[in-house]
């Protein structure tokens, strides 16, 4: 295949760009386009030759578009209008301007992209924002493929349910069975289809792909750390499954002072700890990592037990007759720590040569991992789309 152009839209912190390259694909970023400052910063850090429009994609005009003569669009648009703890303003939410303008460009392209790949979180898929994508697509007579993935298909130890569409102008098709459905994890191989069948979801809370972020019960008991039995049940089930990889592989070796500073504060294991989700380097479970992970504590992603001889459940003990000293004393000899900002791109697929300039404070990274998206999950679904 010829050299693809490709326009990177919404491009973050560059986990498309590295995805592309590790999808092996033969193509090149002719333009990459954020308005996050601290973003831009850091991909225009690692990839300098690339050319970066820091504007609003609605800034652009339908001339701009066909100038760069693209063959594939890779796009991942602001989630926070269909997030499940946000208002969930769908396309009234002002962030969602730019991805309508660009579902209105489309038709009115010179020559339709080849090939279109969109990410975004879970709720997306029950949004009058993908009614408009799935409509817009067919009326320029995509095929297309929507599907729900998590790195846990990969066995990465992290879970991170997305949505994705990848879709292919006419008269391209796909190398695996389409269906209307969404479909949960990758598809399998067209020869495969009719021996195995993929298991299509439908936008329902109860799908097993939903379970994985969205797990509650309704009964048994609350145990130590305000955890019921059937949790607990679920995540040793997790921790057991040996398709899965443990945290210590993406671990950075690094000396035990120079992770002092990732430690939990003293005020943030008195007030949440019972809240926190708590895992082991040999655990093979973490849960997604938000953009407010080091600031905020409760659903915002998983925190390390540094100390392996302590026991957990010892720990926890009785904390209800403690005083807040002998409490503490308790819970320090954990030694829970946040995940640095780069164990956390190893989780999420970021190569070793990614970095970060200096002057990007941790709390910087953190937002800004927290918005991006598993390299190795979109560098299988390009294969997918381009083959």
């Amino acid at each position: 295949m010829e050299n693809l152009r490709v326009l990177e839209l919404y491009s973050g912190i560059g986990g498309m760009h590295y995805a592309l390259t590790e999808s092996g694909v033969t193509a090149k970023v002719v333009a990459a386009v954020d308005v996050n400052t601290t973003a831009n910063e850091i991909y225009k850090h690692n990839f300098p030759n690339t050319p970066l429009l820091p504007k609003t994609i609605e800034g652009m005009t339908l001339d701009d578009f066909n100038k760069l003569a693209f063959d594939m669009i890779l796009m991942s648009p602001p989630c926070q209008p269909f997030t499940r703890i946000g208002l969930q303003g769908d396309i009234s939410d002002p962030r969602t301007k730019s991805f309508l303008y660009i579902l209105d460009l489309l038709p009115r392209l010179i020559k339709l992209p080849r090939f279109i790949l969109l990410e975004n979180v879970k709720g997306f898929e029950m949004s009058s924002a993908r009614d408009s994508l799935v409509k817009t697509l067919k009326e320029c007579g995509y095929n297309y493929q929507e599907l729900m993935v998590s790195p846990t298909c990969l066995g990465m130890p992290n879970s991170r349910l997305r949505y994705f569409m990848i879709a292919k102008a006419p008269p391209g098709s796909f190398s695996f069975h389409t269906t209307s459905e969404i479909q949960e994890g990758f598809p399998q191989p067209a020869d495969k289809v009719l021996l195995e069948p993929s298991s299509p979801i439908s936008p329902s809370p109860t799908s097993t792909a939903y379970q994985e972020e969205d797990h509650k019960e309704d009964e048994g008991g609350i145990l130590y750390k305000l955890e019921r039995a059937q949790d607990a049940e679920r995540k040793s089930t997790q921790n057991r499954d040996q398709s899965l990889r443990q945290i210590s592989v993406y671990l950075e070796d690094q000396g035990e002072g120079e992770m002092e500073q990732y430690l939990l504060p003293t005020k943030t294991l008195l007030r949440y700890a019972l809240l926190m989700d708590i895992v082991r380097p040999t655990c093979r479970r973490s849960v997604c990592f938000t953009k407010g992970y080091g600031h905020y504590v409760e659903g915002t992603g998983s925190v390390l037990q540094s100390c392996m001889e302590t026991d957990m459940e010892a720990a926890f003990k009785s904390p209800e007759r403690l005083s807040d000293e002998e409490k503490l004393n308790q819970l320090s000899r954990l030694k829970l720590r946040y995940f640095s900002p780069r164990e956390i791109a190893n989780l999420m697929g970021f190569p070793k040569h990614f970095t970060v300039p200096k002057n990007i404070s941790t709390k910087q990274q953190y937002r800004v991992l927290g918005n991006s998206l598993n390299v190795h999950v979109v560098a299988r679904l390009i294969e997918l789309l381009v083959s």
